[in-house]
């Protein structure tokens, strides 16, 4: 049986972002989101993980929640090539684009309007391919 996908729930979960400097990829993500995050050292795995905020309260299955990590470790390399995930620049992604050059990453596409809203693709600090996508 086919699982129903609705607003109740995501296919996407879970994300992470390969860096190579996470002192810089978190001040590059909190500056052009206006947003706090936490890092976490991981010594049995030998890895660092900065997560992007999330209400530890909801309960994934039931709410679709989607959140994820910058990921620093021996098995994460940055990328322009690999898989390619949209962060939400709401409530309006110009004035995330507008930090985007200041924090260290390049506009790769300008703001473009397309029928699910509007979206830009950024090359973020550590060199990842990154959309942006808002409704305004």
């Amino acid at each position: 049986m086919l699982r129903k996908i609705n607003q109740d729930n995501n296919i996407l979960t879970w994300f992470e972002i390969a860096v190579t400097d996470t002192a810089r990829a978190k001040k590059f993500y909190e500056t052009i989101l206006d947003i706090e995050m936490s890092t976490r050292v991981f010594p049995e795995t030998n890895e660092e993980l900065t997560f992007f905020p999330y209400d530890p309260n909801i309960k994934q299955a039931v709410s679709g929640r989607v959140t994820g990590v910058l990921s620093k470790s021996a098995n994460s390399v940055p990328s322009d090539q690999g898989t390619f995930v949209y962060i939400n620049a709401s409530p309006t992604i110009q004035t995330v684009i507008d930090k985007v050059e200041k924090a260290g990453g390049k506009v790769l596409v300008p703001k473009t309007a397309a029928p699910f809203g509007l979206f830009a693709i950024i090359l973020d600090s550590e060199g990842n391919r990154i959309g942006l996508h808002s409704e305004q």
